[in-house]
């Protein structure tokens, strides 16, 4: 079915219908950044991080209500299993006034009977913790992508290059600007997801670029034009692409439905970077290159006057 809307105009019709998707789906994400912002965790803000578990089983929903009542500034709890929760406390304008919500409501839930708690540990994160983790997982993501876009270089020619690369910034938009958007805890292993589908996002547009190399190089006599060459190349690698990214989806879909609340942020940017990154290396590393120009002509064995004089001696 795929194989049929990717013949002749209509696959390079619907290529660059979701080229055009994608440029108005970056403008929104940029905009929305822009005016909300991200939604930066502890890891990064700061704050008193306190886990404690309870002598049986309560539901979050009531646990997060009755401390509430005792605690006069924000807060998020998360469940780590049945009867082990995580409180993490945003830091206040005085450090006075933090100490005492802590105290308020660790002194609520250890003495209510039907709760019983019991705290198991409390800290408090600077700040200048946090921007150095900021600070150094963006050098790691910024060096990721260097290395990345020098190893493009030297393999490919350069529009398919830059398709590759384009095709790189636009899932990392997209899923910064998906959790800019519904204002999604962003901390550490979000961050770590964003340098996984760097990876990935690579891998699939290389795959593509690969094929549509090899079917230029074959086209000496220019017989099929660039557009044709590319849907050729996208369809002999659809299958393997959607089997692979299908079955990493239900891996991360799992992660996401039953890792719990550590790990959904993780999840969230993982699954949307492999939908985005297979999207895109369909849409914009192989749409690109051909806007740019790319043909076989650019593959294309030069030689000089001796050397074909030589070639044409019988």
């Amino acid at each position: 079915m795929l194989n049929y809307f990717l013949k002749g105009e209509k696959g390079t019709r619907l290529r660059f219908m979701g080229m055009l998707l994608s440029a108005i789906l970056v403008l929104l994400s940029v905009f929305t950044l822009a005016q909300k912002g991200l939604n930066f965790g502890l890891d990064f803000t700061g704050g008193y991080l306190t886990e404690f578990t309870t002598s049986q089983s309560v539901e979050l929903k009531e646990l997060q209500s009755f401390i509430a009542k005792n605690h006069n500034g924000e807060f998020e709890l998360t469940a780590q299993g049945n009867s082990h929760f995580q409180l993490r406390e945003a830091p206040s304008a005085s450090t006075i006034s933090t100490t005492a919500n802590s105290l308020d409501w660790q002194s609520a839930v250890t003495q209510n009977d039907d709760i019983n708690a019991q705290v198991l540990s409390s800290a408090y994160i600077g700040s200048q913790v946090g921007d150095e983790l900021f600070d150094q997982g963006c050098l790691a993501m910024f060096a990721a992508m260097i290395a990345v876009m020098i190893y493009l270089a030297v393999r490919f020619e350069w529009r398919l290059a830059v398709g590759s690369v384009v095709a790189l910034v636009h899932d990392l938009i997209l899923v910064l600007g998906l959790f800019s958007l519904l204002q999604i805890e962003f901390n550490l292993t979000v961050l770590a997801s964003l340098l996984a589908i760097i990876g990935y996002s690579l891998n699939d547009s290389i795959i593509v670029g690969d094929r549509v190399r090899e079917l230029l190089r074959v086209q000496s006599n220019n017989v099929l034009s660039p557009a044709t060459i590319i849907n050729n190349a996208i369809k002999s690698t659809l299958t393997r692409t959607l089997i692979t990214s299908g079955t990493t989806l239900a891996t991360v879909a799992s992660v996401w439905l039953l890792a719990g609340a550590p790990l959904q942020g993780f999840a969230i940017a993982l699954f949307t970077g492999i939908v985005v990154g297979t999207f895109s290396s369909i849409c914009i590393a192989a749409t690109l290159p051909e806007l740019l120009g790319l043909s076989a002509k650019n593959y294309e064995v030069k030689v000089d006057a001796h050397t074909q004089t030589l070639l044409d001696m019988p």
